[in-house]
């Protein structure tokens, strides 16, 4: 596959081994009603992955905001990684980082009118944002993250795959980055296969078509990223890509996210020069990192920028340590999502009509499903 990421560590696949006995028993458990999974009586989606690292959640989950926007009153449920609260929060606009973690803050401080809630315990923070009097109109949920947390069973469940990072070529942690076996595939309704580059041909699609083994019940996608207009993020100017591409500006693309490989390649379409300087994903950005951006943006010709991701965006804006000339160089890229092959209408309509058929009126029902 083009631009293949797969590590296989070998000397790691003794511990694979009772990994995976780990995870088929859990997973055998859920499957004979041993350990419940609940269900709910308001149309929930999940988002999420098998695979660790980014296969781009927040752009989809944003995806389905702007779908289903202005026709339902939506809730977005996530953990809130790497935040450093506890229990349920629901966000509100002046909610930090902090509390709610970074993708949360995100997404709230895009989506006012929609809910944005924190919970580990996905199903208590369910039937919080169903009960609670602040919440209890919420039409929708969707959860982010939440592949793996099958003591809620969703109505409807989206599995992204990395296009770099094929689950059918992957294996399981350590010595690869798979949570659960790719036959886990299995439980998602609609598999959509994220990050592909823009010009993979119709052979392409076939040999994923054949790798991901696709069940009959089973819809499948391909998405790829979309860029808007880079702006600001201390300041209001905007900045266009064939500005940038005219000026032969120097870009130190700056991210803290997992896997920015396909990112980097898009950028480097309209961008000559681009310098990459990564950190681990969901990264909080330190005196030292300040220090380490001026000099590697110092250290490029004129003229130079830095353009770095939204998520980074959230934690870098409250960053005490930054230079003005840092500050004044750096620029925001919003990423969005296209669904490829013209078949965008298609995957509206199937999340349009799942929400349509099974929205109710009653408030909370949960049931043990076998």
């Amino acid at each position: 596959m083009e631009g293949d990421l797969t590590r296989i560590r070998r000397w790691l696949l003794p511990f694979s081994l009772l990994y995976g006995l780990a995870v088929d028993a859990r997973n055998a458990l859920f499957d004979l009603g041993v350990l419940p999974s609940v269900s709910y009586d308001v149309p929930i989606i999940s988002v999420g992955n098998i695979t660790v690292g980014g296969t781009g959640k927040t752009p989809h989950v944003e995806y389905l905001i702007r779908l289903l926007e202005g026709r339902y009153r939506i809730a977005v449920l996530s953990r809130g990684y790497k935040r450093k609260s506890r229990g349920y929060i629901l966000a509100s606009p002046d909610s930090t980082i902090e509390e709610i973690g970074d993708e949360p803050w995100q997404v709230k401080q895009k989506f006012l009118n929609v809910y944005v809630a924190v919970d580990a315990d996905r199903r208590h923070g369910i039937e919080r944002l169903l009960n609670d009097e602040a919440t209890k109109d919420v039409e929708v949920i969707l959860l982010d993250d939440a592949y793996q947390h099958r003591y809620v069973k969703p109505g409807h469940s989206i599995l992204l795959v990395d296009y770099h990072r094929i689950i059918s070529d992957d294996c399981l942690l350590p010595a690869g980055s798979l949570r659960e076996r790719a036959s886990s595939s299995r439980r998602a309704s609609t598999i959509i296969v994220t990050k592909c580059p823009q010009h993979i041909n119709a052979m392409g699609f076939r040999v994923l078509l054949s790798a991901l083994n696709i069940r009959p019940y089973q819809q499948l996608f391909f998405s790829t990223f979309s860029y808007g207009t880079m702006r600001q993020l201390w300041g209001n100017a905007t900045l266009g890509p064939d500005q940038l591409r005219r000026d032969n500006t120097h870009v130190l693309l700056l991210t803290g996210i997992a896997g920015p490989r396909q990112m980097e390649q898009d950028v480097r379409r309209f961008v000559q020069h681009v310098t990459p300087l990564t950190f681990p994903d969901h990264h909080y950005f330190s005196r030292r990192d300040a220090q380490a951006i001026h000099k590697a943006l110092t250290s490029l010709p004129k003229p130079h920028l830095i353009v770095t991701t939204e998520k980074d965006a959230a934690r870098l804006v409250r960053l005490p340590w930054l230079t003005d000339e840092v500050k004044e160089s750096t620029f925001v890229l919003p990423v969005e999502i296209n669904i490829m092959r013209n078949e965008k209408e298609k995957l509206d309509k199937l999340i349009l009509d799942y929400v349509r058929e099974n929205k109710r009126n009653s408030r909370l029902a949960p049931q043990a499903d076998a």
